[in-house]
Formats: C-alpha cells, sequence, structure tokens
C-alpha cells in the first residue's frame, strides 16, 4: 500500500481526513477517516431527530430556499447540541460537535456522502447500488473506490425522493427516472430497480462552489492570452459563438467564464435545464430554467417555450444551456439573424464535427442559415493527463456551397500549447467594417487586453464579481484602468473607478 496524498474535507462543522492510496486493485482507494457510531449511540441520535422534529416542525419551503435552509439549518445544529449535551453530559465538545454534525448531514443532506460532496479535489460522486462502495472521480486520479457504503437500497431512493422533493419532481417504479439538481447547485440523476439491474443509482456531477473565471483558466493553461483576448473581444463586439466539446470537458465552464464579458450595459437571459451559469450580480441577468411535467403529465415548461418566449423580452444577449433538437436550433439560429447575440453549447469534438452537426439530421439547420455563427470554442478534456485544454478556436466561414471551417488556434499536445494556425479571414473583417476600427487599431486593442488579463493574472483576480465590475470599467473608462495596471490595490481600482 503507498498513501498517494493526504488533506482534510469539512461538512457540517466536523473536519475528516481523506488518505488515497494505491492498493492491490485496478483503481486506486478514497478512505474517509471517519470514526464508528455505536448502535447504542444510533438510537441516541434517532431520539434527538424526533425531539427536534417535534420542537421545531420543518416547511417545504424553507427546504426549498437555500437562504431559508440555512437558517434553519443553524436553529437545528443549536438545538441539536444542546440535546446532545444533556442526553450526554460526560462527552467532550469535539465529540458533541461530531454527533450533531452527523445527524445535520442525515436531516438535511445525504448522510456519510456529504464529505465527498463537500471535497473540492472530487468532480462526480458515484453510487451503483447497496451491494458495492461509493466510487468519486478525483481531479488528480480519475476514478476511485471509497470506504462509504449506502446500508440499503431503501436509503438509496429516500435519498432520490429527498433531492425530488426539493424541485418539485417525483421518482418513482412508473418513472424511474430523476434530473434534478441540489441547493448547492450540483447536478443529480437518479434511476430505480429494475431499469439499473444492479439497484438504484445516484449520480452526482459536483459544480464548482465558486465559478471559474479567466484568471483560473489562463493559470491552469487551459486558455492562453491570445485565445482569450480574442474571444473577449467576439464578445465585446456582439459575435455569435458556440462552445462545443465531450462530456465533462468544460463547456458550460468556458461559456460562463466568458459570459463575464458581456457589457453591464446589455439584457442577458439564460436558458439552461439546471441553473449552472453564474454571473457577476451587477449584471442585467434573467436566468430561466425548464420545468419536467408533474406526475399528471401537465406543467412542463420547455427550452424550446423558454427560447420563444426570451425573444419577447428585449434581449441583447441570449444564452442558451445546451442545443440538442432541430426546433431550438432553428429558433436559435433565427434569433442570431433578427440581430441578437447568442452563446450556447453543443456535444461535438472538433469545430469541423460540431458543424456537421448543425448542418445534418436531427438538427439539420439549413446551411445558410449557420453562417450567422461566428465562432466555435472547442473544450477538451485529456483523461490521461487529467488536464483541459482549449482545443481549437475555429471561425466559420460562408462560401457559394455553404460554409467551411477555418481552425484560428490550435492545441498541440505533444508541447501542451496552444498555436496559432491561420490568420482570421472573417472575424476580425466583421468587426472593422461594423466598428470603423482599422486592423491595426483591432490589433492594438487586442494587446490591451492582454495587458488587463496579465494584469488579472498577476494581482489573482478569481472572484468573479470583482472581475466583472473591472471589466465593466474597462467598458466605460479604459483609459482610467489602463493606467492603473501599475497597481496591485484591485478593491481601490474598483472603488475609483465606479466613481
Amino acid at each position: 500500500m503507498k498513501i498517494l496524498q493526504k488533506y482534510k474535507v469539512c461538512s457540517e462543522g466536523i473536519e475528516v481526513e481523506v488518505e488515497i492510496k494505491r492498493v492491490k486493485d485496478f483503481v486506486p482507494y478514497y478512505e474517509l477517516k471517519l470514526p464508528e457510531i455505536a448502535k447504542g449511540t444510533l438510537a441516541l441520535l434517532d431520539k434527538v431527530r424526533a425531539d427536534l422534529l417535534a420542537e421545531i416542525p420543518l416547511k417545504m419551503s424553507e427546504i426549498t430556499d437555500m437562504t431559508k435552509l440555512e437558517a434553519i439549518k443553524k436553529k437545528f445544529y443549536e438545538k441539536c447540541f444542546q440535546l446532545l449535551k444533556k442526553e450526554l453530559p460526560f462527552a467532550n465538545s469535539e465529540l458533541i460537535r461530531f454527533l450533531t454534525g452527523t445527524l445535520i448531514q442525515e436531516m438535511f443532506g445525504l448522510g456519510r456522502i456529504e464529505f465527498l460532496i463537500e471535497d473540492p479535489n472530487l468532480e462526480e460522486v458515484v453510487i451503483n447500488g447497496s451491494k458495492e462502495c461509493v466510487w468519486v472521480y478525483h481531479k488528480k486520479y480519475g476514478w476511485l473506490k471509497t470506504n462509504v457504503f449506502v446500508q440499503s437500497e431503501n436509503d438509496i431512493l429516500n435519498y432520490a425522493n429527498s433531492i425530488g422533493r426539493k424541485v418539485g419532481r417525483q421518482i418513482t417504479i412508473l418513472n424511474p427516472f430523476l434530473d434534478a439538481h441540489l441547493p448547492t447547485g450540483d447536478r443529480v440523476n437518479a434511476t430505480l430497480f429494475p431499469i439499473s439491474t444492479c439497484g438504484n443509482t445516484l449520480t452526482i456531477r459536483k459544480f464548482r462552489r465558486s465559478p471559474w473565471t479567466i484568471t483560473d483558466l489562463i493559470e491552469n493553461r487551459t486558455l492562453n492570452f491570445e485565445v482569450s483576448s480574442l474571444l473577449w473581444l467576439a464578445i465585446q463586439y456582439e459575435l455569435n459563438v458556440i462552445f462545443t466539446g465531450g462530456t465533462a470537458s468544460g463547456k458550460t465552464s468556458l461559456l460562463n467564464v466568458f459570459a463575464t464579458f458581456i457589457p453591464p450595459n446589455q439584457r442577458i437571459i439564460s436558458i439552461e435545464d439546471t441553473r449552472e451559469l453564474q454571473l457577476p450580480d451587477f449584471l442585467h441577468w434573467i436566468p430561466l430554467t425548464t420545468r419536467e411535467p408533474n406526475p399528471e403529465g401537465l406543467g412542463e415548461v420547455s427550452m424550446l417555450q423558454l427560447l420563444v418566449n426570451s425573444l419577447r423580452m428585449r434581449p441583447d444577449r441570449i444564452i442558451v444551456g445546451e442545443i440538442r433538437r432541430a426546433e431550438e436550433a432553428e429558433v436559435l439560429f433565427e434569433a442570431m439573424h433578427t440581430g441578437h447575440s447568442v452563446y450556447a453549447t453543443l456535444h461535438a469534438d472538433t469545430a469541423e464535427l460540431a458543424y456537421r452537426r448543425l448542418v445534418n439530421p436531427p438538427i439539420n439547420v439549413p446551411e445558410n442559415v449557420v453562417s450567422a455563427l461566428h465562432l466555435f470554442a472547442v473544450a477538451f478534456r485529456d483523461r490521461k493527463l487529467g488536464i483541459r485544454r482549449l482545443l481549437q478556436l475555429a471561425e466559420l466561414i460562408p462560401t457559394e456551397k455553404g460554409a467551411k471551417i477555418n481552425v484560428l488556434y490550435q492545441w498541440k499536445p505533444e508541447k501542451d500549447v496552444i498555436e496559432k494556425e491561420n490568420e482570421s479571414y472573417r472575424v476580425l473583417d466583421e468587426i472593422s467594417m461594423h466598428t470603423g476600427l482599422t486592423l491595426k487599431e483591432i490589433e492594438a486593442d487586442l494587446k490591451e487586453k492582454q495587458d488587463v488579463l496579465k494584469w488579472f493574472v498577476k494581482n489573482e483576480v478569481k472572484d468573479i464579481d470583482k472581475l466583472g465590475r473591472l471589466i465593466a470599467i474597462y467598458y466605460c473608462n479604459k483609459d482610467f484602468l489602463l493606467k492603473q495596471l501599475k497597481s496591485n490595490n484591485v478593491d481601490e481600482i474598483i472603488r475609483r473607478g465606479l466613481e
């Protein structure tokens, strides 16, 4: 046995150690160092749980509202601590805190799985049934087995039902699928036996608690300064961009990062199945989400309905979580042709494949309509190295016979660098045509943007609201911001820039 890494995670006031080990198995092992709770103590916790619910009744509105949930959890924590102190007068405070946190995890969360959800190094938490351990996907080590088990199939069903109630959905034998999200924003998929033949399943895709910013992606080499400045320029001047890539390649993260560059005086409508986008709080942003039908089959709100309705809401920019169907793509490209700037994600591994997917069944957008799209930004996840990179940045060039792909930048895996492939034939010309800027002036603008991005990285500007405010200052008072690039006082620059 070889220990690969040790660190600590904290959930509901309980701090525990994690050990990742190389054992005699095909995959490494993820061990939570948790003390065992005796049967007598478990019985006591059940009694305390009943007393708590009798004294502090729970309302569904408090469970589903994140702000109310935190307040009610705090109230339960304090009362639970008092009751356990009374029941165990000789126990030390550390033990009481552990038992209190354990009870809160069970009442408001998914028990010990909460430690896995709170581990920032994990991307996925997977329950494949009660007969095997919980699996996790670690950012550095990939798939790992854990020492965490769910005791019964009924417990997994209860977890799924608990999640479903919070979002107004049900999972039953007749409807054995659930796609929902936790209050933290983590996405959850559940399936029931016998659809999943080895038992009930729960798959939790975790989302970063603080959203990725352009600073993060440049630091971890997902992007470089050249590509970032060109995409910033495209967003500023309202070009249409589709972010594409494989599953878990970082498409939505890229979309979220560059949506931060939308000017603050423009109205943004976003449409998603599950809320994933997180934009600066001062932007003029209206997030819309779809809704599943109720058990009677009524009340469904589809992506298409939201997309059509968004065009009546006077948007300047429209963001769509993912293009899946022909009807959605048709409305989306119609929005581009009527003067709206549109950003979306699409499953495809390269720019060429993305274009083919758009113009062929089942999406089947006419080739002359697709020409409204300007750029494909392709995200890539290297499973071997555990890294994410921008694989391609490509422009779509309309031709008499349809369109062709011009790859501007390409990631070179042998050197792990993003290199320029070709000059732009369309993007810079269109910006020049619509703004009156010469190509030399556009090059100077890109250089200024690179200087600002380097300053972000140097000063580690990773708070999305601070970064958004600095970008807003750039749009409103660019000369002021450029003069401040020698300063390291970010907060002072924001304060003065907003005066």
